[in-house]
């Protein structure tokens, strides 16, 4: 070790690592010119001194638990000084936690949770605020409480990310949900109609739509159907919701779906510059699978992994949203369908075959190039554009699927085919002509050169595999930092793995997932891991990731008053100096301010059987002056940002005394926060 850390190279790091302990390096210590000529010498010496022995400190530190000079490096290279902000912002999905989760970059640190489809008492999410929104994603008369997020997508301005909006899919009940960027809350859910699952969810390069795809064949509204009628009654779908950006809602009113056969739709993309107007769909189990293995069947994993290939949905999304205007669908579940008979009658659906079990269909940041990845091939296959263009438009085709789509003929639509490794899943895309898939099995990233990059910043040959980077263990999707916009930026990559194994120290049988900052700034060979953060909250499935200046979140509301669910000034809202309780027959409505160090009124008194509307409004101006409000026995927590206003409603039909007090601790007399609600039993 001792030799190894006197290299040139590791003294170079050692020296660079002055940042992590002293804030400068090395300086020379005779008489030079600038700011440090001017320094007395003996402070100079002096300084030169202390700097000296802090890289001495590094150097001994490192040596006793072990580090390599590369571990330093990393170090450098993550370190954010407190005080400092991160550059980039990684929005990831929170899979069975039902929340999104932003993660500051190169930090690797959690900045927050976003409470979407699951409960979540910090934000009094779904205990007395939020309720109404997490009853639109309801499915008939049962709740729905808990989420899987898999596919966070921020929306777009010119296939570029705009920082104002951010959606989310829930893949177990087919919900999508809207969140505002400027505040980082949720705003809306919705249930799809038609499925009862979904997988992915990517939006139009104007976000004129989110696009939300089935992923496993159920008849139309999920309702009962023997299996023995898969082939003709399960179905497929694509749903395209209207997003209304002056409302910053999804618009049911105005959107449509697309019938699909009962393949299991996937992962998807839109085409975006040379192909835009496109939507890219992938699928498994063009088998039509049912499994059945307790009857001797063979199990679903087989079933649907016996053909050579799958089929990629080539959908024309431009044409598809002209016939819905001009009224050629059907009403299903109440929800305008361009039957199947439709899309290929009128020719705006087409499929190609691709890799079998597919995992990733991705789009170049030119729109040229197409990237699809099969779990069971070692390559990722690239279709171009104009060949698609061109096959559709010369009906190039080499068959119809059992429903009557046509096969673009594969030969006709392919560019190249790459051998990356094995397992290829997802793929993401840098600024200077390289590509990235993770590989599953192999457990490593892939780097390798796209089309027309040769001799544009890329010393390879085009379609070249140039280097794989291990990571631990079982990589999932991918993220580099605008990695699926017209405007990649490189710099950092995050492997999404799904084990950890020995990572980190162990928590029982349940280990937490591995996010796994790359290092991708350089252009040659080298890729190394340099942070491991340990994601100990629910699966994560994908991620994408915007520069933190392109975020414009408020540090407290515009006004007094404001209700996040409207973003706008609540007329009803309390005031200071009207702070009062009013009484309606049975009903009661509190008007409540909250201010450091009190709430006003402070005693509340109704009757068991009443109807309680509570009325609070945070007076607050100061930065990071939050409040809480919760009332025991009630099941009621919410918190109250400055100048938020928040209505809790429900009935008194727990009689006795409840100290009702604030959950954040918001100053010296934060206990002294709190007030009696008193409940007035019948007899």
């Amino acid at each position: 070790m001792e030799r190894l850390w006197n290299t040139p190279g590791a003294l170079a790091v050692v020296a660079a690592a002055g940042i992590l302990v002293g804030g400068c390096g090395e300086r020379d210590a005779g008489d030079g010119e600038g700011a440090d000529a001017r320094q007395p010498r003996t402070e100079r010496v002096r300084q030169t001194t202390g700097n000296a022995r802090q890289m001495a400190d590094v150097q001994r530190i490192a040596e006793s638990r072990g580090l390599e000079p590369e571990d330093i490096l990393a170090a450098v290279k993550t370190f954010t000084p407190s005080g400092k902000h991160d550059e980039y912002i990684m929005f990831s999905s929170g899979g069975h936690s039902g929340q999104v989760y932003a993660v500051g970059m190169p930090s690797m640190r959690i900045l927050r949770s976003i409470a979407v489809f699951t409960p979540e008492s910090w934000q009094g999410w779904g205990f007395g605020v939020g309720d109404d929104i997490l009853e639109q994603g309801n499915i008939g008369h049962r709740q729905n409480r808990w989420g899987d997020t898999h596919h966070p997508v921020l929306s777009l301005t010119d296939g570029d990310y705009d920082g104002q909006w951010l959606f989310i899919n829930d893949k177990i009940n087919a919900r999508v949900a809207v969140i505002d960027l400027r505040d980082f809350e949720t705003k809306q859910i919705v249930k799809n109609p038609l499925t009862i699952s979904n997988h992915t969810l990517f939006a139009t390069p104007n976000t004129e739509y989110v696009i939300e795809a089935a992923q496993y064949g159920v008849p139309w509204g999920a309702a009962y159907a023997p299996i023995g009628e898969y082939k003709e009654t399960y179905k497929g779908s694509v749903i395209f919701w209207s997003f209304n950006r002056r409302r910053g809602r999804l618009d049911p009113s105005q959107s449509f779906a697309i019938e699909l056969p009962p393949y299991w739709q996937d992962l998807g993309a839109t085409g975006k510059l040379a192909s835009d107007g496109f939507v890219f769909l992938n699928s498994l189990n063009s088998e039509l699978a049912t499994g059945g293995i307790q009857d001797g069947n063979p199990p679903f994993e087989a079933g649907v992994s016996r053909n050579a290939t799958d089929f990629l949905h080539i959908i024309d999304w431009k044409k598809a949203e002209q016939l819905y205007r001009d009224g050629k669908y059907d009403k299903i579940e109440g929800f305008p369908v361009i039957s199947l008979q439709t899309a290929i009658d009128e020719r705006i659906l087409h499929i190609t075959p691709e890799p079998r079990s597919p995992h990733g269909v991705d789009v170049s940041p030119t729109g040229q190039y197409i990237v699809v990845s099969g779990k069971l091939d070692p390559h990722v296959t690239v279709y171009d554009i104009d060949k698609i263009r061109q096959a559709i438009d010369s009906r190039l085709f080499s068959g119809h699927d059992d429903y009557g789509i046509p096969i673009l003929d594969f030969d006709k639509v392919v560019e190249a085919r790459i051998e990356v490794g094995l397992g290829p899943l997802h793929t993401q895309f840098g600024p200077d002509g390289y590509a990235y898939t993770s590989l599953f099995l192999d457990s490593a990233v892939a780097r390798w050169t796209m089309g027309g990059a040769y001799g544009k910043g890329t010393p390879e040959p085009d379609w070249t595999l140039v280097h794989k980077t291990p990571v631990h263990y079982n990589v999932g999707h991918i993220a580099s930092v605008g990695g699926d916009t017209v405007n990649p930026l490189g710099k950092y990559l995050v492997a999404l793995n799904k084990w950890s194994v020995d990572r980190f120290s162990p928590t029982g049988p349940l280990l937490p997932q591995n996010f796994q900052l790359i290092d991708i700034s350089n252009q040659g060979a080298d890729m190394p891991v340099i942070y491991d953060m340990p994601f100990g909250i629910g699966e994560p499935h994908y991620a994408q990731i915007i520069r933190a200046d392109k975020l414009k979140p408020w540090k407290v509301y515009p006004e007094i008053g404001w209700d996040p669910h409207v973003q706008a000034v609540d007329p009803t809202a309390p005031r200071r100096g009207q702070e009062r309780v009013e009484r309606d027959g049975d009903t009661v409505t509190v008007y409540m301010t909250v201010v450091r160090s009190h709430f006003n009124p402070e005693h509340i008194t109704v009757n068991e059987g009443d109807r309680v509307i509570w009325r609070l409004t945070s007076l607050e101006r100061a930065v990071d002056a939050t409040h809480g409000f919760a009332v025991p026995g009630y099941n009621i927590s919410t918190s109250l940002e400055a100048g938020e206003t928040v209505t809790v409603e429900f009935t008194a039909d727990l009689p006795g005394t409840f100290p009702f007090y604030c959950t954040e601790f918001c100053s010296a007399l934060h206990l002294e926060m709190m007030g009696y609600f008193k409940v007035m039993p019948r007899d």
